[in-house]
């Protein structure tokens, strides 16, 4: 298609602003886009398996049409792979491509291939320029945008990474064709999120129009753009996390520690699916604390059950730890401030906040209540 007619996100960040190009069809004018926005610049492509086998010749063949040149790294796909080792292996490639600094680190994937070649680029030559093309929907409404990279460590998800915004995210919504449906359900449950954030009206609308949203069209770029405009805005305002950022943390910290106590297994639990029961579980936690009503907790669950997302714990197949051992990856987050746990909590749909201090013999009780 052509550009002039994909919708397009400002992230307003002064000097660092950056475009969120979103529409069908964008892949195959992606080198148009490299080259006339970013001339004379080599590309280092970092990708996984999967992705490379459906959608790297299409790009390939459109920086090619471009007269970019390019260098390729394929990592395998998975959340393991979003170490030290594979942090290795994405610099190592790139440093033998002989990319300099002022080439380009070009993601296409999901959110791992995304935050690892994110952190590559921030760290490579101390500092490359960088181009994310999100592959799933997960990533192209959340990991792609606001510059947060990284990995993980054994100590837990995302830790070891730094901000490092892109100079461009392009959105080819019709990528997500190729998609699994789990891979899609996991997705949605991040555009929910913004829903369920601040943006009442939008919830409503995902509630009547989800089947729509899968299905891809008009209704699909509707989601993802109003999903970027919405973190865009957010992290315009706060980039590095000290204030109302912390919002986009919805569902995580719940769902982070799910991830950890599950030893970041794909099989058992993907980051969408532990984010919508983290969402779940931080809407009952605020109705049982007094804060909002259980029928929005209930309506919250509905939907989510409607979608075909896990909603509470006795979903995560395989079992989890004691209620002891889960509050223990609660408290390796990053969410927590001077040992203090932060939750993001809710007065209602769409009326979400950032709540310090929140007092752990509680959080304990609470999970205690919601294990099977």
């Amino acid at each position: 298609m052509s550009t002039a007619a994909a919708e397009t996100v400002v992230v307003g960040l002064g000097d660092r602003a950056y475009d969120i190009l979103i529409g069908p069809g964008l892949l195959a004018g992606a080198g148009a886009l490299v080259a006339d926005r970013f001339p004379g610049a080599r590309v280092a492509i970092v990708t996984d398996t999967n992705v490379a086998r459906h959608h790297l010749p299409a790009l390939t063949a459109s920086l090619d049409a471009a007269g970019v040149g390019h260098a390729t790294v394929t990592v395998e796909p998975g959340e393991k792979t979003k170490g030290f080792a594979g942090l290795e292996q994405a610099v190592d490639a790139v440093l033998a491509a002989r990319m300099e600094r002022g080439d380009l680190v070009l993601a296409l994937g999901g959110g791992v291939v995304g935050d690892l070649a994110g952190f590559a680029a921030a760290v490579v030559r101390r500092g490359m320029r960088f181009v994310q093309v999100p592959t799933t929907l997960l990533a192209q409404v959340d990991s792609s945008v606001g510059g947060k990279t990284g990995i993980n460590s054994r100590h837990g998800k995302n830790l070891v990474g730094s901000f490092h915004q892109p100079r461009l995210v392009l959105i080819d919504t019709n990528v997500l064709d190729t998609l699994p449906a789990r891979e899609m359900r996991a997705g949605y449950a991040e555009v929910a999120k913004y829903g369920l954030i601040d943006r009442p009206d939008f919830f409503g609308w995902l509630e009547k129009s989800w089947r729509d949203v899968f299905a891809g069209g008009a209704a699909r770029i509707r989601a993802v753009a109003e999903s970027c405009r919405a973190k865009a805005q957010i992290v315009a305002r706060d980039e590095f996390e000290t204030g109302d950022r912390a919002l986009l943390n919805l569902g995580h910290t719940f769902g982070h520690a799910l991830e950890a106590a599950t030893g970041y297994d794909g099989a058992r639990l993907v980051h969408g699916e532990g984010v919508a029961i983290g969402m779940a579980l931080a809407h009952r936690f605020s109705a049982r604390m007094n804060l909002a009503s259980h029928d929005d907790a209930a309506r919250v669950e509905a939907h989510l059950r409607d979608v075909g997302l896990p909603w509470r714990l006795s979903d995560v197949p395989g079992g989890l730890p004691g209620a002891d051992r889960l509050l223990e990856f609660i408290a390796q987050d990053k969410k927590v401030k001077r040992g203090a746990l932060t939750f993001i909590l809710t007065k209602g749909v769409g009326r979400a906040f950032v709540a310090g201090d929140v007092p752990a013999s509680e959080v304990v009780l609470f999970l205690k209540e919601q294990l099977p």
